[in-house]
């Protein structure tokens, strides 16, 4: 089937039961891509059929995620109100069971499944009984062939069976098309009999996903290469209930550094470490895009525009990706200083209101800095250290700041650079007037090199060393920088 048969409809169907994972966000931002560039719809499904983990919580935290990424959906639990949008729904599996429990009692029918009491005991008998026999761990149920009066009479008695598939006894390839590996050939008896409702009355994933995929018209499933031992089973139900598959594609896994699945153990690996740590989305977006896709044009740094425009199933690629670190923070720290400086001041204030920074409020101050302190930032968390001299508050004098106040010459030195400040005319200074105030200090206190430097710097921000005092004192008022020359002075 070619892309262009019938309206594309891809879906990301996350299982709630924890913050959105970087592997997770690719898989979205991959169907998501597609959708937009194919002028298709993106539906968010929601897989919490795991009673025991799936939580109202974990739910609102990777929608939270997802808009953070700024992955908007056409149909789906609404952001806020977690209310179905469209009209496929509903979109949460748990609320599905009906639909899931109707489809089994078809295949029932139709002889292609069947209701199995087989104990979890007999069940584990048997697997240890066939890996001894060198042979698949594949259930032999006796109750393959009951009809389903025999079946009902058990469940009358209050037995609780699971549903199973009825694997077929005929020996044959399914083959599959996937858009990133090419033909892939399972044979059919890599599997026996399956459960698909569960004794709870819980269905399976596999027959969930097919269901859902079906009734919501998904044209392609774009997911993770761990699935693709799940597609089998797929194929079987599709082909069981008469349905056309959609066209599958299994994507690259992610690796750590040291080639092992990635993984907490890596360091951060969720969305919401990110945005917490000062990533930008766009640039988590445009690093993860290139873990198993390449932009067709050889580019690196990516907008959302140009992936969504350039973006096709072709250009993925099956090989094993390893998450760098280090690329991602190049990546985001080109991203970061390529931002206008009003959104970049945007996206670094709250950094700085959560650190409870004291900094001017006025427009040109504000761009000034970002000015000075741009190149030094690779995520906006790093604003906050960068920023804090500059917070209108009392300075911390160090141990080492202390140490070279205690220096013969030091306090003549801030003596004098308080008089300097002192005389000055107008709020702040320029760069060329603090040098002409430095050379001041250096002929009437005779003094130079680090007896010269070191105390000022000790008086604007309380530590010998640091960002130089030529970047920094102009952007500290007056009143700021004769508060922390008398502290310095009188501590000493």
């Amino acid at each position: 089937m070619s892309d262009n048969t019938r309206p594309v409809r891809v879906r990301f169907a996350p299982s709630p039961t924890g913050y959105l994972h970087v592997g997770g966000a690719r898989t979205a931002f991959y169907n998501y891509l597609y959708a937009r560039h194919m002028g298709g719809q993106f539906v968010l499904r929601i897989e919490d059929t795991d009673e025991a983990r799936s939580t109202e919580e974990s739910l609102r935290m990777q929608i939270g995620d997802l808009e953070w990424l700024g992955l908007t959906w056409d149909e789906g639990p609404d952001a806020k109100t977690l209310k179905d949008m469209g009209s496929h729904g509903p979109y949460r599996q748990s609320q599905r069971k009906e639909i899931y429990e109707s489809y089994a009692l078809k295949l029932i029918e139709l002889g292609k499944a069947y209701y199995c009491f087989l104990t979890d005991a007999e069940i584990e008998e048997q697997r240890a009984a066939s890996l001894k026999a060198g042979r698949p761990p594949q259930v032999d149920s006796p109750y393959r062939n009951w009809t389903v009066a025999q079946a009902s009479e058990r469940i009358a008695k209050g037995d609780k069976p699971v549903v199973r598939f009825k694997v077929t006894d005929e020996k044959r390839d399914y083959v599959l098309k996937d858009l990133v590996r090419g033909e892939v050939r399972f044979p059919s008896d890599m599997v026996g009999d399956f459960v698909l409702i569960r004794s709870t009355g819980m269905p399976v994933y596999n027959f969930c996903c097919v269901i859902d995929d079906h009734l919501m018209h998904i044209t392609h499933v774009l997911r993770a290469e761990e699935h693709l031992s799940n597609t089998l089973r797929q194929m079987m139900i599709y082909e069981a209930l008469g349905w056309d598959l959609p066209e599958f594609g299994h994507m690259s896994i992610i690796l750590g550094p040291d080639k092992q699945k990635l993984s907490k153990r890596h360091g951060a690996t969720s969305c919401f470490e990110y945005s917490q740590n000062g990533y930008l989305p766009e640039a988590l977006l445009n690093f993860i895009a290139l873990l198993g896709w390449s932009s067709p044009k050889a580019q690196e740094i990516l907008s959302v525009a140009d992936m969504i425009a350039q973006f096709s199933t072709d250009r993925l690629n099956p090989a094993a990706a390893v998450f760098d670190e280090q690329k991602l923070l190049w990546m985001n720290a080109t991203h970061l200083r390529a931002l206008p400086h009003r959104e970049l001041w945007e996206r670094v204030e709250p950094f700085l209101t959560k650190a409870n920074l004291k900094l001017p409020g006025d427009w040109a101050w504000r761009e000034q800095a970002l000015e000075v302190f741009k190149t030094s930032m690779q995520t906006l968390k790093d604003a906050v250290e960068l920023f804090r001299p500059l917070s209108r508050e009392p300075v911390d004098v160090t141990a080492e700041g202390k140490e070279a106040m205690a220096w013969e010459t030091s306090s003549k030195v801030v003596s004098k650079w308080k008089d300097l400040v002192a005389a000055h005319q107008s709020d702040f200074m320029t760069e060329a007037q603090f040098n002409e105030y430095q050379e001041k200090i250096k002929t009437e206190c005779e003094v130079k090199g680090k007896q010269l430097f070191q105390p000022i710097r000790v008086a604007v921000i309380g530590k010998p060393q640091g960002a130089e005092l030529k970047v920094l004192v102009p952007l500290l008022h007056k009143e700021i920088l004769l508060e922390r020359a008398s502290q310095v002075l009188a501590t000493n």
